[in-house]
């Protein structure tokens, strides 16, 4: 590598790293405001602020940090990438697309991933209402009259991120990097300056503070996990942003900054409470000369902002897989950036997050009492990725079973504890995201099971093009100029949307193309892979596309790829028909209970129609309406 190039190499890991830190640490990064806090003031349990308490509290933190974010996440997460992606349900996808169809682990590997993406989606809504909140709860330490504003401000901060969105993150991104960058550092400035004055704290870096936490706390000290917790909420998107800016990037920008700012963090918190314990309902903003407490608070509410944003965007991310992969309905989806694939905005998730979030501020009020609602969703869904690895561990890296349990069973000791220990929060306030959460998976099941009733019914009449070519062999309908493109899930058979339009308007045009559009269970598909061409006789096509989870499709720009010796395609002469089935829910027995069946009926009545999902232009579509009874 020349001397040039090199340093094009430097400059670009330089500004994936400051990308990374202003998307991927985010949420994780506004831990500080909250997380050492609760583990003393939460409601489910009772700790005393004492000497021994807080080096053991500090130590469990800190070796939290490192089990769990350094070696899992950083370590072995990110290396079960599919395919340069991550995130939950790339990862189920990953180890589904490595098991055999007739696998009964299978359905539970979907299980898991929807689980999962239910449980992000519930995280997504909670993350911003706690981080703002406890960002503006700042302004209280300045002075009490600042106590009734506190939520309004938050509020008004909530409505114009999500009123934003529209426009996309293209722009404001540029300074996220920054920003951040200038969090961490600050973070552990304030810290070190407090470990200075009580640099007994450091005591707490031996694990054997941690230990004997527990042995002397037992059952307190288990509920107190349930807080600790807080300190790596945020660490799923060090693998969901993957995609965003690769593993090196991430790995760099945690141990460079964002580890070294929050453990110092942490530690300097520490160290104030261990010289006056009083401090402990404002405990990070305390830490805090009384000169920079305005503008920490401006900067902790810069932060909180980015880390949300971060939540969102992720979670537009992971409804566009969901609709990719067939677990989600079609919505809308406004592509942002016109150089950025991931930029993309939702309107009916950012709709239902910014009303549930505002809900959350208003009706909690504080960001102590939302804790006891975070952590349920994240919890439960670090424990699914831990599952993964295993299965990846065995089916991807191809290690042995002993190797792949000695990696998984340490890691899902950790998760377990959390897990069972933010259980306890549910009478608090964690039955919250559950019941979320709940209702997105048994959307999203639904969807999915009531598609594969569908097409099983559809199966059931199926007309192959051969008898379909031999009807109309000789003096079959009349044919008519133009290009005629059917859309159908059906890849052997002919179109229901075909039969219909020849059976009402009795003429064929002259050509006749039969397009499937498949999904796969991939990030992207390479273009030398995506489409399949084949002439089947008397002007009739057969033409199969492959896309990516992360892609969307494109079907003219599909069209106008194929070669023109085989197909010519003019768009001002072709009408693409596509098939709008009306749902009827019949009486009669079903794998899918009637409810469920009524729901998958609402759901596809409301789902984005194909045209503008495959990017058609809607003065050249034709939609065929048929009953199908389910």
């Amino acid at each position: 590598m020349n001397s040039v190039s090199r340093h094009d190499h430097k400059a670009s890991l330089s500004a994936l790293m400051l990308g990374a830190l202003g998307v991927v640490y985010g949420d994780i990064g506004t831990s500080p405001l909250y997380a050492l806090r609760e583990c003393f003031l939460a409601t489910h349990h009772a700790l005393a602020v004492e000497e021994a308490n807080v080096l053991g509290v500090l130590s469990v933190i800190f070796w939290v940090l490192i089990l769990v974010i350094s070696v899992e996440y950083v370590a072995f997460i990110l290396r079960a990438d599919n395919r340069g992606e991550g995130g939950i349900l790339a990862l189920m996808a990953l180890v589904v697309g490595r098991t055999r169809k007739e696998s009964v682990s299978k359905p539970l590997f979907i299980f898991l991933g929807l689980v999962g993406a239910a449980l992000l989606f519930a995280d997504a809504m909670i993350t911003p209402a706690i981080s703002v909140l406890s960002a503006v709860e700042g302004l209280e330490v300045e002075t009490a009259l600042f106590k009734p504003f506190v939520v309004p401000i938050a509020v008004t901060i909530l409505v114009a991120l999500y009123l934003s969105q529209r426009y996309g993150t293209a722009r404001i991104g540029a300074v996220f990097g920054p920003v951040m960058t200038l969090w961490f550092t600050t973070l552990g400035i304030v810290g070190i300056a407090q470990i200075l004055q009580e640099p007994q704290v450091l005591r707490a870096l031996n694990p054997a503070y941690a230990v004997s936490f527990f042995m002397e706390n037992h059952w307190v000290a288990f509920k107190v996990m349930g807080s600790v917790f807080l300190v790596v909420t945020g660490g799923e998107a060090l693998y969901a942003d993957m995609g965003h800016f690769g593993r090196r990037p991430i790995q760099y920008a945690w141990f460079g900054l964002a580890l070294p700012g929050l453990a110092l963090n942490y530690f300097g918190q520490g160290a104030l409470l261990l010289r006056s314990p009083e401090v402990l309902d404002s405990l990070f903003y305390q830490t805090v000369p009384a000169w920079g407490l305005l503008p920490m608070v401006a900067l902790a509410t810069a932060a909180t902002v980015i880390a949300s944003q971060a939540v969102i965007s992720g979670a537009f991310s992971v409804a566009n897989q969901g609709i990719q992969l067939g677990f989600v309905p079609r919505l809308t989806i406004m592509q942002t950036s016109a150089k950025s694939i991931g930029q993309i905005y939702v309107p009916a998730v950012n709709w239902v997050f910014m009303f549930g979030t505002l809900g959350l501020v208003i009706s909690f009020g504080e960001s102590g009492r939302l804790a006891a609602a975070y952590g349920v969703a994240v919890s439960t869904t670090m424990l699914a990725t831990t599952l993964f690895l295993f299965f990846v561990a065995r089916r991807v890296w191809k290690w042995s079973v002993p190797a792949s349990i000695l990696i998984a069973i340490p890691f899902l000791c950790i998760d377990l504890t959390f897990f069972t220990s933010n259980l306890l929060k549910i009478p608090a306030g964690g039955w919250l995201p559950v019941v979320f959460a709940v209702l997105i998976f048994v959307a999203m099941d639904t969807w999915k099971r009531g598609r594969d009733l569908l097409q099983t019914k559809l199966a059931e009449e199926h007309f192959a093009v051969e008898l379909f070519l031999a009807s109309i062999a000789g003096g079959g309908p009349t044919r008519v100029g133009g290009t005629a493109v059917f859309l159908t899930a059906d890849a052997g058979g002919v179109p229901r949307s075909l039969l219909h339009n020849l059976k009402h308007n009795k003429v064929l045009h002259e050509t006749v193309v039969l397009l499937t559009v498949e999904t796969e269970r991939i990030p992207f598909v390479a273009a030398s892979e995506r489409m399949e061409f084949e002439t089947l006789g008397m002007g009739l096509h057969r033409m199969r596309l492959e896309y990516g989870f992360l892609e969307r499709p494109d079907v003219p720009a599909a069209l106008e790829a194929v070669d023109p010796a085989v197909f010519k395609y003019d768009l001002m002469d072709t009408t693409f028909f596509l098939g709008r089935e009306t749902i009827i829910v019949g009486a009669g027995e079903s794998r899918l209970s009637r409810w469920r069946r009524r729901l998958f009926a609402v759901m596809a009545r409301n789902a984005l129609s194909a045209a503008g999902f495959f990017r058609l232009p809607v003065n050249r579509v034709v939609e065929v309406g048929y009953q199908i009874e389910l």
